[in-house]
């Protein structure tokens, strides 16, 4: 049996893969009753922990405090404090209600002796009903038909016409270990990345295998999946005038809605209907590929930028 690395260590896509979701959200430490730490994954550029991993964690740490025939359908969270990848994050679990048909958690990750993140998800026993309905997933290519995110990236650096400044980011995007597949609907073209609305479609799902397993493993993968590239789709119309010098997410909301499996190709459908005020409100959608909502998603985020310098012409 091979050897889980320790509590607060980084773990590489590789280990990832030969570890599975399981043994990462799932470590003796993080079921513990008690608070519990939590390990890191991927780190993003801005060495800065991902927000998604938090979410995802807290929402493990509240769910073993829960009975089993109990599952989680709505959780509220707000980070407060930027984390820390160099040590790890201790989650306290307060048993706030238990209730006969519904049990609320609240959840404080902490680092330092300081909380970066609190959070509280709601816990419903089944209760089937007959007003029932949903809007209808959008009409696009299977993900078996798309290009992965590594391939469309390669893509672009073979144009010879791709501006220095693009390539310099793509390269930084390929370098990453994303421990999640990506397939991009309707990629823009390189003369349509200057004019582009704030929504992206891409379908996604965790790497490794999962497999059917307890729908709250599901879940809490899938809150690590919802933060990813999500607030960015605000940055779509402007990422040609403006340069990011600082971004971040504030809060983050997720519903559940119906059963599925993360490690299943879903459709992330995104969109962002406002920015202001160095802010930006982005909601999301992920579908199951039968066109079952599965989970709703909205978080705002603080976005600020500064202008690009134009190049001169001499």
């Amino acid at each position: 049996m091979q050897a889980l690395p320790r509590l607060g260590e980084n773990l590489s896509l590789t280990e990832l893969s030969s570890l599975s979701w399981l043994s990462l959200f799932f470590t003796p430490g993080l079921c513990s009753p008690n608070p519990t730490r939590g390990r890191h994954y991927w780190i993003p550029t801005t060495r800065r922990l991902f927000g998604g991993q938090i979410v995802g964690q807290a929402l493990v740490a509240a769910a073993k405090s829960v009975s089993e025939d109990v599952h989680v359908h709505s959780l509220h969270c707000y980070f407060v404090r930027a984390g820390d990848p160099n040590v790890p994050v201790l989650y306290q679990v307060e048993r706030t209600r238990t209730g006969t048909s519904f049990s609320v958690r609240s959840v404080k990750a902490v680092q330092h002796g300081k909380p970066i993140f609190i959070c509280q998800a709601s816990f419903q026993q089944a209760q089937p009903s007959p007003v029932q309905h949903q809007c209808s997933m959008p009409t696009v290519p299977p993900p078996e038909e798309l290009l992965d995110h590594e391939a469309l990236i390669a893509q672009y650096l073979r144009d010879p016409n791709l501006h220095e400044k693009y390539r310099v980011g793509l390269n930084r995007i390929a370098a990453q270990e994303v421990p999640i597949e990506i397939k991009m609907v309707n990629p823009p073209t390189l003369n349509k990345l200057q004019n582009r609305e704030p929504n992206q479609m891409f379908w996604v799902r965790a790497r490794g295998h999962i497999g059917e397993g307890d729908i709250k493993m599901h879940c809490c993968v899938a809150a690590y999946i919802s933060d990813y590239a999500f607030l960015g789709t605000a940055l779509l119309p402007h990422h040609y005038q403006h340069q990011v010098r600082f971004m971040a997410s504030l809060d983050h909301s997720m519903w559940f809605h119906a059963p599925f499996r993360a490690d299943h190709w879903m459709l992330y459908e995104c969109k962002s209907p406002w920015a202001g005020g160095s802010r930006a409100l982005v909601h999301g959608q992920l579908w199951r590929r039968d066109g079952v909502l599965a989970v709703s998603c909205s978080q705002e985020g603080v976005i600020r930028v500064k202008p690009r310098v134009s190049e001169s012409k001499l």
